[in-house]
């Protein structure tokens, strides 16, 4: 059975109270481009520094993904999740504006990752709780509508408090002030629902989960897990089980194509901004500018994506969007032989960066819908959680890969790993749209290892 993802909503703004997103998302995303040029400018911080604070950064994630999860469940109210996370988040952006200390900004920057995951889960409940399952695809779009206005205005924001010679630390104050705004919003603004969604019903959702794999260039997504794994050897042993039946299908595919995606996005991503501070020279407000590029075009392209999804096939758009994403990251590489003008240089990475947020946004929806379609009439929460793990573990990898491949000093290296791990994916997802058409020509047996759920 075919699905297809609303990425252009019916009217841009669902619900009033979704607007209570966008100051939130204008900080995230200043955020994340602010935060390592506070290392590296400032604090006089190197790429490893930057490095290590994204390792730190993502297993705080992943650790506080499963107890935000555990809450979630347990205690169904989302305006305290939201609230608590966005008031946590203004209150530590507003201790960063007077951190001159390596050691102090990344305990800082491990607590926001702890909160991360509260909003996040939150907001998707919220949707599936307050809209009717006709208006759901609708709402999702909006959304992600409000996610890229956001992030749009919060990299403008850095770009022009940058551009006006303004000093980095009290930027942070500034979105500080863009999460206080969301945490007012969603106080005044976003009530309860009268029922209520436990985290495992995000996995029957395709919209759903495009809002939660959405990626912008600096923001992975947070790991779901809607239930907590078990490490145990009788776990180990029902996993075997299923991978040995799961072999011959597409989801290990998928799941192995997934991981080389997050490693190479984590491992160029962490790279870049030192990238481009410390080798090409570029200053604080052309990155944000470059970032900003990166946003545009994603915000252009993911509204269209849903459509192309249909018309051309998801299985094709993937590898597509794959491919493209690599020639960005070859472009850069390629950059990295020839000395260019700093203007130069700068139009460069403006047009591949931009090229890259074209890539994600097609990527996303469709590796969404092709990840959807093999988790149908499985444990989907539990296999969705397997996923979400295996890509925060990748994203962890790819930040301690930087760190290490920081120390040869070589810009060049980091960039053409990640070009190499994605075009290593490419097979990985034609296999997959092989396993998958074998699978519909052959109806799987009774009693297959999805009946067991067996994935902890």
């Amino acid at each position: 059975m075919e699905h297809s993802i609303r990425t252009l909503p019916a009217r841009l703004v669902a619900r009033p109270w979704l607007l209570a997103f966008v100051p939130i998302n204008a900080a995230t995303a200043g955020f994340g481009v602010a935060l390592p040029l506070y290392v590296l400018i400032p604090l006089h911080g190197g790429w490893g520094e930057v490095a290590l604070a994204a390792s730190l950064f993502n297993g705080a994630i992943i650790l506080s993904s499963i107890f935000w999860g555990y809450v979630a469940d347990r205690f169904p109210a989302r305006r305290p999740l939201l609230l608590l996370n966005y008031a946590g988040f203004a209150a530590l952006y507003a201790v960063l504006d007077q951190v001159t200390s390596l050691p102090l900004l990344f305990a800082i920057y491990v607590g926001v990752g702890i909160l991360a995951p509260a909003g996040a889960t939150a907001a998707n409940l919220l949707v599936l709780e307050q809209f009717s399952e006709a208006e759901r695809p609708g709402a999702y779009a909006s959304l992600q509508e409000m996610s890229m206005i956001g992030s749009m205005g919060g990299l403008l924001v850095g770009y022009f408090w940058l551009l006006a010679n303004a000093p980095l630390a009290p930027l942070f104050l500034v979105l500080g002030g863009l999460a206080a705004t969301s945490v007012v919003a969603v106080y005044f603004g976003v009530g309860e629902a009268g029922r209520r969604a436990s985290a495992a019903a995000i996995a029957q959702h395709p919209d759903s989960l495009a809002a939660r794999f959405h990626q912008g260039p600096f923001r992975l997504p947070f790991p779901y897990f809607p239930v907590v794994p078990h490490i145990s050897r009788a776990g180990l042993r029902r996993f075997r089980r299923w991978l040995g039946f799961e072999i011959h299908g597409e989801l290990p595919l998928i799941l192995a194509a997934g991981v080389l995606f997050s490693l190479a996005a984590n491992l160029f991503n962490i790279s870049y901004v030192p990238y481009l501070q410390q080798s090409i020279g570029l200053d604080g407000a052309a990155i944000f500018l470059i970032n900003f590029a990166n946003n545009v075009a994603q915000g252009l392209s993911f509204p269209a994506s849903g459509a192309l999804a249909s018309s051309v096939g998801a299985d094709r758009m993937v590898q597509r969007s794959t491919y493209l994403r690599s020639l960005g990251y070859l472009a850069v590489t390629g950059s990295t032989f020839v000395p260019l003008a700093l203007s130069s240089a700068f139009g460069m990475n403006l047009l591949a960066f931009s090229v890259l947020g074209v890539a994600i946004a097609l990527y996303t929806t469709s590796s969404s819908l092709i990840l959807f379609r093999a988790l149908e009439g499985r444990d989907a929460g539990r296999l969705l959680g397997l996923s979400s793990a295996l890509g925060g573990v990748a994203a962890v990898g790819g930040a301690i890969l930087s760190g290490v491949l920081s120390f040869g000093g070589n810009y060049r290296l980091p960039f053409l790993v990640s070009a190499a791990a994605l075009l290593v994916s490419l097979p990985l997802w034609t296999g997959a749209q092989v396993a998958y058409a074998r699978r519909r020509r052959g109806p799987r047996a009774a009693g297959t290892a999805d009946r067991t759920g067996e994935t902890d």
